[in-house]
């Protein structure tokens, strides 16, 4: 396992990160609390959760896995969210004092901790100012429930405002952010990306396996079947198979992964996951396993290092399909300057 500062923080975590949505849900507690175990033998210290995750469950099972193992506490950084609805009432959502309040004790709780790490905003919040969420950050860092904190799905003007506001008005910095990235999902690269170079925020890429579909379990022109994510609900979310099939990119992309695997001698999942740990300024890939066989795989991309011609490979078969306007050809052109050469 190789390790990393969290953004810009001097916290140390491992490059990649134990994501426990599958908890209460796709995996029961013995199976979580497996995963939790081979995570932290392989050299893992960081996990992921969310309140939201089965409804409370999968923070009640880290909970319970972290008191049954009262040593660990101090050598592992706990991550989670807060955001989405935990209840029918008005305030039982959102990004508001109000919610974010109760929704963080209610973490702590189930959760058995004094502290979290890191406390997300789990996506953008039309309705609450900005700053009242930063300032509520700031003020559950001074009263010592969170350490640094972060957010998930913003877009890149939000991420770039609430970076200024911290700044401005001398607020707890956002200090990772938490996206959709993965070989099959670049686009974050338009914007997001040279946000966190430009601010020191660190990226924790979610469904860094694309759904699966990195895994190479998926066959061209046959929808899935069985029980896999896609076999049980081929429409399902952003990975759906029908929209991923008919792009020609899907399997250009695969097809490189495919190479390299086995010129490597490794699977599909390890180089997917190598590329994106490499890729500026990830600083941690949250893994996402139903079992525990997923999980070690996943593992073996621990210290799994691509060579410079590999990335190549991997990133011409992967670029994001663009208009020359604004992030095409002519666009990057307009933004660029080059130093005079001189006589």
């Amino acid at each position: 396992m190789r390790y990393r500062t969290l953004g810009s923080t001097g916290t140390v975590v491992s490059t990649l990160c134990l994501g426990t949505m599958t908890f209460g849900a796709e995996t029961d507690e013995a199976g979580s609390f497996a995963q939790l175990d081979r995570f932290v033998e392989a050299g893992g210290t960081f996990i992921d959760t969310a309140d939201v995750y089965s409804a409370g469950i999968s923070e009640d099972i880290v909970g319970r896995w972290l008191r049954s193992r009262p040593d660990l506490r101090d050598r592992l950084v706990i991550a989670t969210k807060g955001r989405f609805p935990m209840g029918p009432g008005a305030n039982d959502a959102g990004l508001s004092r109000v919610h974010l309040t109760r929704a963080l004790d209610a973490s702590l709780r189930r959760l058995g901790v004094e502290a979290v790490d890191l406390y997300q905003a789990h996506a953008w919040d039309p309705l609450t100012p900005l700053p009242e969420t930063l300032r509520f950050f700031d003020d559950a860092v001074s009263a010592g429930k969170i350490r640094c904190a972060g957010v998930s799905n913003f877009t890149g003007w939000q991420l770039q405002k609430a970076a200024l506001l911290t700044q401005h008005l001398n607020l707890t910095p956002i200090v990772t952010l938490q996206p959709q990235y993965n070989l099959l999902a670049r686009e974050i690269e338009f914007e997001l990306v040279p946000v966190c170079e430009n601010e020191g925020i660190g990226i924790l890429p979610w469904s860094p396996l694309g759904g699966g579909w990195l895994t190479g379990k998926y066959q061209r022109d046959s929808t899935p079947t069985g029980a896999t994510r896609l076999g049980e609900n081929p429409q399902r979310g952003v990975e759906a198979y029908a929209g991923r099939n008919a792009e020609e990119r899907t399997w250009r992309v695969l097809d490189a992964v495919r190479q390299i695997a086995e010129d490597r001698d490794v699977s599909m999942s390890a180089v997917s996951l190598a590329w994106l740990a490499a890729r500026p300024p990830v600083t941690s890939v949250i893994l996402g396993a139903r079992t525990t066989e997923q999980l070690d795989d996943n593992l073996t991309a621990a210290d799994l290092v691509l060579d410079a011609e590999q990335m190549r490979v991997l990133d011409e078969a992967s670029a994001p399909l663009v208009g020359d306007y604004p992030y095409g050809g002519a666009g990057v052109r307009q933004r660029a300057r080059d130093l005079p050469t001189g006589s």
